[in-house]
């Protein structure tokens, strides 16, 4: 098993999913604390378009699904502050319409006939040294931001009409939480894809809450669970043959499942 080490896409997926893992562990963490699950659902699907798009430009996939993933987000965070009643109504639709957008700018490229059920679903094997770079980019983004404005998303967080009282603009750390979260989504679409990646974000918070007091501690607890899901992900993945992305989420599935019940009995 150790042998497979010595190749270059096994270290470059080893990494990755660290790199990705860290980034899942902080925003999961504000997304489940949030409550927006669905709202980081809608992100996800939508940058899918971002993919078409890049593709049909001849763009790196990764930036073009940045790009259209932080306006997705801005457009949702001021669609729902000023709207909150038809909420589902406006994700279903955005989420609808990015997919469409990418499949169609995907037909629309001569000659483009690679696999797109990669993005969809992940294959974290098929990382490249530029992804790595970009998504170790990323990482100190998302870490910088999160470090720098803690107190202020922690109040944001937890009670938002605390935080107005005491001066804070709610509105743009409500906005700056979800553009973090979509910034997440593209770091994970070489690991689990754009299906897979809320289970990636939620499962491993989920379990965190059970063993952490505070904001901080779910974060490091999560990146760490995060972590050892890949990389254990990635072992059975090679074991059985099967998709990465799907191996990296069963195994988190299961983890969950087993801590439920050993709960139950306590």
């Amino acid at each position: 098993m150790l042998e497979v080490l010595q190749y270059n896409f096994i270290q470059n997926a080893l990494i990755a999913g660290v790199l990705i893992s860290i980034a899942a562990g902080i925003i999961g963490s504000l997304v489940v604390v949030n409550k927006i699950t669905f709202l980081t659902g809608g992100i996800a699907h939508s940058s899918y378009g971002g993919i078409g798009l890049a593709i049909y430009l001849g763009i790196p996939v990764l930036f073009g699904a940045t790009v259209f993933a932080v306006i997705t987000a801005i457009i949702i965070a001021i669609i729902t502050l000023k709207n909150r009643t038809r909420i589902d109504a406006i994700i279903g639709m955005m989420w609808a319409s990015g997919m469409a957008i990418g499949i169609i700018f995907v037909d629309l490229t001569p000659g483009y006939n690679v696999d797109l059920m990669s993005y969809l679903f992940g294959s974290i094997v098929a990382v490249s040294n530029e992804d790595i770079y970009y998504m170790t980019i990323l990482d100190i983004f998302i870490i910088g931001i999160v470090v720098y404005f803690y107190k202020e998303i922690l109040a944001v967080s937890y009670d938002s009409e605390f935080a107005s009282l005491r001066g804070i603009n709610v509105k743009f750390f409500y906005t700056l939480i979800l553009i973090l979260a979509a910034l997440c989504v593209v770091a994970a679409i070489k690991a689990v894809g754009l299906i897979l990646v809320i289970a990636l974000l939620t499962i491993p918070t989920y379990l965190a809450e059970t063993f952490a007091s505070k904001l901080s501690s779910m974060m490091i607890i999560s990146s760490i669970l995060a972590t050892i899901f890949t990389i254990l992900g990635l072992v059975v993945s090679y074991l059985y043959d099967i998709s990465s992305g799907a191996s990296i989420i069963m195994v988190a599935v299961l983890v969950l499942a087993v801590v439920k019940v050993l709960k139950m009995k306590k």
